[in-house]
């Protein structure tokens, strides 16, 4: 009788003490997720690759350089109503292309269609156009905070802003380059004959 009750005092004793690592484990557990989820809710971790991503140049893709006239000198910023810009919306916010289209449309700019964009996803505003038209996209990208500038294989001077989740808003007036403005190339540029690659282009209506 004694062996007995000796044996299931032991059992009884053994399962308490798995029950014990159990808790124990998980509760190591929930504690080390909510220092890893407050770490990265204060920033602390996770700041350096997003930091890293957004100070490279252009967001990594590379970027046409401003063409230069016969004398050297730099193109220049030029007169938002002589800049064609095709909106399309590249996420799930309904209404956003109308909405920006009719800013740029405030700003003078020749928006010729406000649409949804039908090709692959997009996580970042980019900004398409043709060799001919650098200068034209140049002046485009100074009026956002937050897009990619792509050339594409297009030759005609249509610009396609293709909104993504990140943007927000467009950049303030005051803060953007004036027309005739020398344009500022972002660094780490290449020449535009010199990028290799480029993208075929969406279709589109050409614009001369």
């Amino acid at each position: 009788m004694t062996e007995a009750f000796n044996e299931r005092e032991a059992r009884k004793r053994y399962v308490r003490r798995r029950q014990g690592i159990v808790l124990g484990c998980v509760a190591t557990m929930l504690v080390i997720v909510l220092v890893i989820a407050t770490l990265f809710y204060t920033h602390v971790l996770g700041r350096s690759a997003a930091s890293s991503a957004q100070i490279q140049p252009n967001y990594g893709v590379q970027a046409p350089c401003a063409p230069k006239d016969k004398d050297g000198n730099t193109a220049k910023y030029v007169e938002n109503s002589g800049v064609s810009v095709r909106i399309l919306n590249g996420t799930d916010f309904a209404g956003l292309a109308k909405a920006v289209g009719n800013a740029l449309i405030n700003r003078n700019f020749a928006v010729t269609t406000i649409g949804t964009n039908n090709n692959q996803q997009v996580e970042r505003t980019i900004i398409y156009f043709g060799k001919n038209a650098i200068p034209q996209a140049y002046t485009v990208s100074s009026n956002f905070t937050d897009a990619i500038m792509r050339m594409d294989d297009r030759t005609d001077k249509l610009i396609d802003v293709v909104l993504g989740p990140t943007f927000n808003d467009l950049q303030t007036q005051k803060n953007v380059p004036a027309a005739g403005g020398g344009i500022t190339s972002i660094k780490g540029c290449v020449p535009a004959d010199k990028l290799r690659n480029v993208p075929k282009a969406a279709q589109h209506p050409a614009v001369r």
